[in-house]
């Protein structure tokens, strides 16, 4: 090998190792000058906060301050007091994200001055005086998606049934595990009327499962119209919070940068 050569090589090492050591591209990276910097991240039921680990990630590393709420799913107020607590910990305005039952806590919680705009992620989304429950009406019921209910009125999705209502598209052993740490929701939540819907002033974006089994389709797009949100879908099963980060993520990017060019 020649000296010319050798330097070449190295030259070209070098680039590469500084490339490697980059951990975002320009375009992945936030701007210096963006005014959303902040992402709320609210878990449905059934669930915690740690399934959102995957679009946490994706967003830290881009440069966002990101908090997850982690919902006592006791009630729609205890909901939304854990969503405000969150809220109130934000250095400037903030995208607010929910899943399934978090976006009802989103929908109240979201007229908070720090949200900027909201992001549902297959997610309900009543109108003030509505409840939970009466998004149902009208569409097919979610047959395999089976809640059990304890004496006290808490439910649980179905053991048997959780993997294919909830995550068919989760590894077994993640099935398994989300299963059995199942975080119980007081069911008398779906039936308390919203005073607020944030949807109404705040502007809406929202990524919709194609295979979600915990929704009838045709509800999932119906809500998401009504209240008029920019619609991305995907092919995935209800947990897309977890299975599909990266379409959450660029969602949650794109909701923070397009209501930081109107500020």
């Amino acid at each position: 090998m020649t000296t010319k050569t050798k330097t070449k090589t190295a030259v070209a090492a070098i680039a590469a190792a500084l490339s490697a050591a980059i951990p975002a591209a320009a375009a992945d990276t936030i701007a210096k000058d963006q005014s959303v910097k902040n992402v709320v991240l609210v878990h449905g039921a059934f669930a915690d906060g740690s399934g959102w680990k995957g679009v946490y990630d994706n967003l830290t590393k881009r440069g966002y301050r990101v908090t997850v709420v982690q919902n006592p799913l006791t009630s729609l107020a205890d909901d939304v007091a854990a969503t405000k607590r969150a809220l109130e910990r934000q250095d400037g305005p903030a995208i607010l994200v929910g899943h399934s039952w978090g976006g009802t806590v989103i929908t109240e919680a979201g007229v908070d001055p720090n949200v900027a705009g909201l992001v549902y992620v297959s997610a309900l989304s009543p109108d003030a005086g509505e409840t939970t429950a009466q998004q149902y009406e009208g569409f097919a019921p979610a047959s395999e998606f089976v809640i059990e209910t304890t004496k006290d009125g808490f439910g649980y999705v179905s053991p048997e049934k959780f993997k294919a209502g909830f995550a068919h598209d989760v590894s077994d052993a993640d099935v398994a595990f989300m299963r059995d740490a199942q975080v119980p929701i007081n069911m008398s939540s779906f039936g308390t009327k919203l005073e607020n819907a944030a949807w109404r002033t705040k502007p809406s974006w929202a990524v919709i499962a194609t295979e979600d089994k915990a929704f009838d389709q045709a509800m999932l797009i119906h809500m998401a119209e009504r209240i008029k949100a920019r619609i991305t879908k995907v092919s995935a099963s209800h947990a897309l919070f977890m299975t599909q980060p990266k379409v959450v993520a660029d969602t949650i990017d794109q909701a923070a940068k397009a209501v930081s060019a109107k500020k």
